[in-house]
């Protein structure tokens, strides 16, 4: 008989061509033992496909707000309440402004605004992008409303440019994780 889950994980997937590296992060966080949620943007699924990540969590992919559900429900609101923890890896520029600025027009920044769990981001996107004043001006929103940053790490990026913008390592992030899991007193262990 397998074991229950230890803890609840929502893991956001966004537009950044980083995106592959999440499904590593997904097979980790199973690995754990954790019960891990996939959401995708609609640019995160340009990336990467939901069917990988259903794969490596043995969940539903949530990619809608619309999505029906069994039993009725609103999807993004469960989502929030029983996440232990909320990972946005990548975290696009793009959608570091989203969070920053409260919008919900899809299910990750719903679940964002909904949610009380400790949410950590992980960012990914050009060096210029990540310095951009905007950028630097939306992390410290962030940060400044109790949201936790990992990265990015510098190095040779996509567009071959060098510099700060990778997605930090997942070794990185999964360690950032669990000290938010551990510090997170009401925790949301799986019943």
């Amino acid at each position: 008989m397998a074991e229950k889950p230890s803890h609840i994980v929502i893991l956001g997937v966004t537009g950044s061509i980083a995106a592959f590296r999440a499904a590593d992060l997904a097979s980790a966080m199973v690995k754990e033992g954790w019960e891990v949620h996939a959401i995708m943007t609609a640019n995160g699924a340009r990336f990467l496909t939901p069917l990988t990540l259903a794969a490596l969590t043995h969940q539903p992919v949530h990619t809608s707000l619309w999505e029906e559900r069994d039993g009725g429900g609103m999807t993004h609101l469960d989502l929030a309440e029983k996440a232990g923890a909320i990972v946005v890896a990548p975290a696009s520029a793009d959608f570091l402004a989203q969070a920053a600025h409260g919008l919900a027009g899809d299910v990750l920044g719903a679940v964002l605004l909904a949610t009380q769990a400790p949410v950590l981001f992980a960012p990914a996107m050009n060096t210029h992008m990540w310095q951009h004043p905007a950028t630097q001006a939306n992390v410290k929103i962030l940060q400044t409303r109790g949201n936790h940053l990992v990265g990015p790490s510098e190095g040779r990026l996509a567009c071959g440019a060098e510099g700060p913008g990778r997605m930090a390592p997942v070794a990185e992030i999964m360690e950032q994780v669990k000290k938010l899991l551990k510090e997170n007193a009401w925790g949301r262990k799986k019943p």
